[in-house]
């Protein structure tokens, strides 16, 4: 072997050597990324814009993949998880579907039907009443006549509460005694006929309507001659 021959050895020696050399730093690069980013896994987008409330489809979202390691812990990563669904607040399209966006849809007995009213925050129950629970609603109402006490009414007990609303500023009535803006929060219930007609009247008649959080499984029944308070005649 003369010289020339060793030195073409020697040379095609060092090319692979560097080919392997340039393999491992793609290889080290591909890894380190792949460190920083993840398994991609499914979630999903919204297409446009969705009303609160709304009933939710699958054709409403489309499916995108995104590193796991990005996506949140309530990210929905499965479309079934909508069955049965409504959009709790106004969806912004673009945004990424999240498990707290939505809520079951309310089921209503026969024989109910939703009715909303607005609750003024600092005579509810603040930040205790959600979806679920069990209330009953008192009213306060002026005398009929000048001279006629003043009488507070238990409306209706055991009122299903089936959404909660978000925290509204609301400008006082111009015959409105408070001239102060509240804040107020719309609850809807599921109510009977009837009840749906007393809370309805306690809401526009009464000087204040204040709700009375029920524990679970307890007994909220409340006599008829208990449902009407008035401070001359307590013992």
């Amino acid at each position: 072997m003369n010289s020339r021959q060793r030195r073409g050895i020697i040379l095609l020696i060092l090319s692979v050597l560097c080919a392997l050399g340039a393999f491992a730093g793609v290889l080290s690069v591909i890894d380190d990324v792949q460190s920083k980013v993840g398994p991609e896994v499914t979630a999903y987008r919204l297409k446009s814009d969705i009303e609160p409330y709304t009933e939710l489809g699958a054709a409403q979202f489309e499916k995108i993949e995104m590193p796991e390691r990005w996506l949140s812990d309530n990210a929905v990563t499965d479309l079934g998880q909508v069955r049965g669904k409504i959009a709790v607040t106004k969806l912004k399209a673009g945004s990424l579907l999240q498990s707290d966006m939505i809520v079951d849809t309310p089921a209503l007995r026969p024989g109910e039907q939703e009715v909303a009213i607005m609750i003024d925050a600092a005579t509810g129950v603040a930040g205790k009443i959600t979806p679920g629970s069990a209330v009953n609603v008192y009213a306060t109402f002026e005398g009929q006549r000048e001279g006629d006490p003043d009488q507070s009414k238990i409306i209706v007990t055991n009122a299903k509460v089936i959404d909660v609303g978000e925290l509204t500023s609301l400008e006082p009535d111009e015959d409105s005694r408070d001239r102060e803006p509240t804040d107020a929060v719309p609850i809807t219930f599921a109510l009977s006929t009837l009840d749906a007609q007393r809370l309805t009247y306690a809401e526009s008649f009464a000087r204040r309507v204040r709700l009375a959080l029920v524990a679970p499984g307890g007994d909220s029944t409340v006599p008829d001659a208990d449902r009407t308070y008035e401070l001359a005649k307590d013992k």
